[in-house]
Formats: C-alpha cells, structure tokens, sequence
C-alpha cells in the first residue's frame, strides 16, 4: 500500500516540473527567437519493497523519472515589421552580442540603435560583427543588410554604398548544449562554436517564438487531469490504509 502512495506521490512531482516548463512556455509565445522546452522522463525501478509472495518481474516498482528537459531549436515564423534595422535569421545560426562582460547568443533579431550609433538588441546588448560592434554614422540612411549580413548605408549625399560591417552569425555543433541564461540570452555551454555560413539574414522581419500555443494550453489541461486524478488516487489509498488500521484494532488481543 505504501508502494502505490510513493508511486503516486513521484509522478505528482514530475507533474508539477511539467507544469513549470509548460507555463514557461507559455508565457513566452510571443517572445522573439525563443525555443520550447518539453519534459522528458523515464522508468525508474526499484526492487527494495517486496512481499514473499510477489516474485520475479513483481517486485519491481516502477517510479516516474524527471530527467530533464529538452530544447526545441526549429525554427520559429517569420514576422514583418518593415523595420530595416529588425533581422532574422534564417537557419540554425545565432546572432552574438556583447552582454554581462562577454559574448553571448541571440535569435531575437529586434534591433535599434543607441545614443551613440551602434547596433544593439531590446535589451541594450551590442550586436557584433565579424570586426566588433556595429557602428553607424549620424548622416548615415537607406540601411541595407545583404543575406550574407553585410551592413551597408548611403552617407550622406553619397550615392555610393558605404559598408558598416557584417553580422556575425554563429552556430553550434549542438545547439541543445547551449545555456539559457535570461533576457533571451544563450551562453555556449559545453557546445562548440563556429562561423555560420549557410544561414542567410532577412532584413525587416523577426523571427517569432517556436511555441505552439494551442497545443501548451492543451498539455497543461492534461497535467492538470492527470495531477487530480493521482490525487484521488492517493486520497483512496490513504483511506484503506485507515480503515486497515481501524480493523486491526478492533481484533481481539
């Protein structure tokens, strides 16, 4: 009896972790570049409580695992903003901006300019180029960002391009290694880098999160069911084991 309540008790708990991941998810679908976590679990056994009476594969009891989560890294919709300084990346690369003292990763391609001209993301951080930070001119206009990322302006009265720089766009030998560190931020982790060269840049557009909002709602409505029904489950388990008791009880000594 008290197998099925630590049975019930570990799946309540792998619950509650895939509500968090779901929740997450789900207060992030209209976040640029963000990528979905899932759960994943396992069976764990454990063949510790037995009774003599159950033998071979009954005596295992089976647990419910929290393993973990994974990343999706698809690739998210593309939106137009008609912004010229917004970019988003088609393919598997990462833009690298300078943030908290070094570089770090983005997919979240809605850029701006600061007070003194250079690139940088929503939150302030500097987009790199393969020569350092972005920086564009006060007479600078007609921004166009090539496929390659190459930056160029018209300076001025100049009919003449005038290049500002090129993107830089990194990507990973795998990029579910990489580390979320908030503020739709990546750290490399354990995962190797190197420079991108099949993904292209498309100017005016952001790349929207990979969440699939219907399906979130409708996996939290499930880890909802799910966690009231083991609930009750425990509660009747809870109540034999009561009423077992009471019986002993009233047995003659």
């Amino acid at each position: 009896m008290q197998n099925a309540l630590l049975i019930g008790l570990s799946r309540q708990m792998t619950l509650e972790r895939q509500m968090d991941v779901i929740a997450n998810n789900v207060a992030n679908a209209n976040t640029n570049g963000f990528k979905a976590d899932h759960s994943l679990f396992e069976e764990y056994l454990n063949s510790n409580a037995r009774q003599d009476n159950f033998i071979g594969r009954d005596r295992r009891i089976s647990y419910v695992h929290d393993r973990g989560t994974f990343r999706d890294v698809g690739q998210g919709p593309m939106e137009a903003t008609n912004n010229p300084l917004d970019m988003a990346i088609n393919g598997s690369a990462y833009f690298a901006v300078q943030a908290n003292g070094g570089e770090l990763y983005t997919r979240d391609g809605k850029f701006s300019l600061n007070s003194t001209g250079q690139l940088v993301t929503a939150s302030g951080n500097l987009v790199l180029g393969n020569a350092g930070p972005i920086t564009f001119q006060p007479t600078d206009h007609d921004i166009n960002v090539a496929p390659d990322g190459t930056v160029t302006v018209l300076e001025g009265t100049s009919r003449t391009d005038s290049i500002r720089g090129k993107i830089r766009m990194v990507s990973f030998d795998d990029p579910a290694k990489l580390t979320k560190l908030g503020g739709n931020l990546y750290g490399a982790g354990s995962a190797n880098q190197q420079a991108d060269t099949r993904s292209t840049l498309q100017q005016g557009y952001v790349e929207k999160s990979n969440v699939n909002a219907v399906g979130e709602m409708t996996r939290m409505v499930e880890v909802m069911r799910s966690y009231t029904a083991i609930a009750s489950l425990l509660q009747q388990q809870s109540d034999l084991h009561k009423n077992a008791i009471d019986k002993l009880a009233d047995v003659p000594a």
